[in-house]
């Protein structure tokens, strides 16, 4: 009796200590603000490649795209208010190959940049990973690297 005492007694602290444990937060989307809900669709299918998705509203105001690793991108048109943007507020993705995404980017005309803001550079970081800078139709940074 007394072994099942503890026994009882270690299973109920243990799932005590288990509810007790809070789940660490995860990332499943990033919303983006945007002036023209078709341009800015386009730019991230046909030019960044990620893949429109179903989105739930159907009110021609939100664009959704799934950006790997089980996250989401999601494009809303609202009616446009000056926002503040620069380089430090950025989205960041890795692509497996920096000079085949260049060259995509030179086949849809988009100029991309190194940090300090000179055109057509990339920079390379200490480590050795490639990265460049471009902005999306609305004038938001995304950088690209190959950390991927």
């Amino acid at each position: 009796m007394k072994k099942f005492s503890s026994i009882l007694f270690l299973s109920i602290l243990l799932l005590l200590m288990n509810h007790s444990v809070k789940a660490q937060a995860k990332i499943t989307h990033i919303a983006v603000y945007v002036s023209e809900l078709n341009r800015s669709s386009e730019f991230y299918r046909d030019v960044l490649n990620f893949k429109e998705i179903e989105e739930p509203f159907k009110d021609g105001l939100h664009a959704w795209f799934d950006i790997g690793n089980q996250v989401q991108l999601h494009l809303i048109e609202a009616e446009w208010e000056p926002v503040t943007i620069n380089k430090i507020n950025h989205l960041c993705f890795s692509v497996p190959n920096m000079d085949d995404f260049i060259t995509i980017l030179r086949q849809h005309q988009v100029e991309f940049e190194d940090w300090p803001g000179e055109k057509n550079k990339i920079t390379i970081r200490p480590d050795g990973i490639k990265q460049i800078y471009l902005r999306d139709p609305d004038g938001y940074w995304i950088e690209f690297n190959d950390e991927y």
